[in-house]
């Protein structure tokens, strides 16, 4: 069961979400905050596997909280679609951004990536992140050394690809991709998968 606490400080987004996650045979919303505060305070008691944050909320922030909360998976759900509230969130290691528009198919959508070590974001915020990627300067002579494997298995990851087809395409067990991420991860200096996808956009290894 994927244990869920809901960050938000509008009372009728946080009914919304939890009709949409509860109706879900292996999700159960386990606590509510109205504040970031609250939520750091919840997640410590109630340790849940995801954290559903707000951007704007009293005290503590969403992009604060999600900076804050270590070793749970935070997916940022806003109604503000801004460039730097995305940027900020994946920097801060959020595991999905999401707009409240989007719909509660891409809701449920997003908690399952998030349990399976992948990231998912509104496409509408895809596109226009990938823009600004593609605008940066290739990287210089100080690029990372990935080996050749690594190489492979990032550019599967920044075509969207599960650790599963990225195995099946390189005829290697998910095990081994998920250590070739891990130590891309490191070398890139990036805390998750969207970074080690906007890293091959705008270096050109896609």
């Amino acid at each position: 069961m994927i244990r869920i606490l809901l960050a938000d400080d509008q009372e009728d987004v946080r009914v919304g979400f939890r009709l949409v996650l509860d109706s879900q045979p292996d999700m159960r919303v386990v606590g509510e905050a109205a504040t970031g505060t609250a939520a750091l305070a919840a997640a410590g008691v109630l340790k849940p596997d995801v954290v559903l944050a707000d951007v704007r909320m009293p005290g503590i922030d969403g992009l604060e909280l999600t900076r804050r909360l270590t070793g749970v998976r935070v997916i940022v759900v806003t109604t503000f679609d801004h460039d730097e509230y995305v940027t900020t969130a994946l920097r801060n290691g959020a595991c999905g951004f999401l707009l409240k528009r989007s719909g509660p198919g891409l809701l449920v959508e997003a908690v399952r990536a998030a349990m399976a070590g992948d990231t998912l974001i509104s496409p509408q915020v895809t596109v226009r992140l990938l823009r600004r990627v593609l605008a940066r300067p290739p990287a210089g002579d100080d690029e990372p050394r990935l080996t050749e494997r690594e190489r492979d298995v990032v550019r599967g990851v920044a075509q969207g690809r599960t650790n599963a087809e990225i195995a099946a395409d390189l005829h290697i067990g998910a095990g081994t991709v998920k250590t070739h991420v891990a130590s891309a991860q490191a070398k890139l200096g990036v805390r998750n998968r969207v970074g080690i996808a906007a890293w091959a956009w705008a270096t050109g290894n896609v």
